[in-house]
């Protein structure tokens, strides 16, 4: 899964939203998400911590040899057994080159933030992947299968690779240090949840990442990848429309997974709630279980019934996660009851007429009383004798 996300230290303007067809507000923070980061966190725990000054070319060996890693989304590397959380590789090649031409200039850069894994000791980049990345591919002489020459800095530099490079200005870069934080991590859920706070409090001064983004690197593996498949199926694309940006479609069907089976486990903050689900089944290929299978059916007779409008107060307009989620979870309850109705358009009519329901996935959609009000409505008026 590929997060498309926006440059290391940029901020959201206005003029940055992207609108789908959908009129998906994809680049700013929904209030239930903005509600999540700023969420105080209860008894937050310390963790083990040091510093430590690398050289470029030290950093640039640890990479190459695999003693230091950056990891993925989608969890393949068996070497990663601690928390990670990383976008793809978004910087710009004017950004990368810019970050080169100050190590060589001798200007100050920000730091990195690295976890120290347990067993192996390999060092897990938490916080960094931008700068680090983009040095490796300097060193390399690559980038997106060009040579890696800069050009979007001053004459001195301009036009010059790594090994075109005076051998004054390589060993200046060589020499070159970045200070290193490094936690120390010892795989409890306690740590992973402190690490996953230091994220946030790192990620906040930028470009927000959500924290589903944040999530699906943390607990990266078999059930975000086959969430994924999920998300590709057609039936589902037909309801939410176009891709999310921010992996927002991902994220509703994580939710909805977690509350067709947890609803009665339900407390804020969603962000918790969803953490906990990702940690218990992080293994688990979803969408070959049970309840992954209620979701394939469940959405398929959306689809077929109902269409768009199951997702949103009208044919067109933003999708309502809200009412998304509780429309989807009643329908994977009937599938488990082994009888899907036949009129589901009429049902979905009948919750967006229902003021209960309206207001349970207006505003305020995380409190638990609105996520209880939704479902128990949405179940009501999908039972048989509705």
């Amino acid at each position: 899964m590929r997060v498309r996300g926006l440059p290391y230290g940029c901020h959201v303007t206005d003029a940055d939203v992207v609108r789908t067809d959908e009129v998906e507000l994809d680049l700013t923070l929904l209030p239930e998400e903005r509600d999540d980061l700023e969420a105080s966190d209860d008894a937050p725990v310390s963790v083990t911590f040091a510093t430590q000054d690398y050289p470029v070319d030290g950093l640039v060996k640890r990479l190459n040899e695999k003693t230091m890693l950056i990891p993925q989304f989608r969890g393949a590397d068996a070497r990663v057994r601690t928390a990670g959380f990383q976008r793809g590789f978004v910087w710009t090649k004017g950004q990368m080159d810019r970050f080169i031409e100050s190590l060589l200039l001798g200007y100050p850069i920000p730091g990195i933030f690295l976890v120290k894994q347990p067993g192996d000791n390999r060092l897990l980049v938490l916080d960094g992947q931008q700068r680090l990345e983009t040095l490796r591919r300097f060193y390399d002489g690559m980038h997106d299968d060009r040579t890696f020459s800069l050009s979007n800095v001053g004459d001195q530099f301009r036009g010059l690779t790594y090994r075109s490079l005076e051998e004054s200005q390589r060993i200046g870069l060589d020499d070159s240090f970045m200070q290193a934080t490094i936690v120390t991590a010892d795989g409890s859920p306690a740590v992973n949840d402190a690490i996953y706070q230091i994220f946030e409090r790192l990620n906040a001064g930028g470009t927000q990442l959500t924290p589903h983004e944040i999530r699906v690197a943390l607990y990266a593996g078999e059930l975000m990848t086959s969430v994924e498949r999920l998300n590709e199926n057609p039936d589902w694309r037909k309801l939410y429309g176009a891709q999310s940006r921010r992996i927002r479609d991902h994220e509703l069907i994580l939710r909805i997974l977690a509350l067709s089976e947890r609803a009665d486990e339900y407390r804020r903050p969603l962000k918790q709630f969803l953490n906990n689900y990702a940690r218990d089944r992080r293994a688990v290929d979803i969408e070959a279980e049970p309840v992954g299978l209620r979701f394939a059916e469940a959405v398929a007779a959306l689809a077929r019934q109902a269409g768009p409008t199951a997702f949103r107060r009208g044919a067109i307009g933003q999708v309502n996660a809200a009412q998304a989620e509780a429309v989807v979870v009643a329908a994977m309850g009937r599938v488990a009851q082994g009888s899907v109705p036949d009129d589901l358009a009429r049902r979905i009519g009948l919750l967006q007429a229902d003021d209960e329901f309206l207001r349970a996935t207006a505003r305020a959609t995380a409190d638990n009383e609105r996520v209880e009000q939704r479902l128990r409505r949405a179940r009501e008026l999908f039972a048989p004798d509705a």
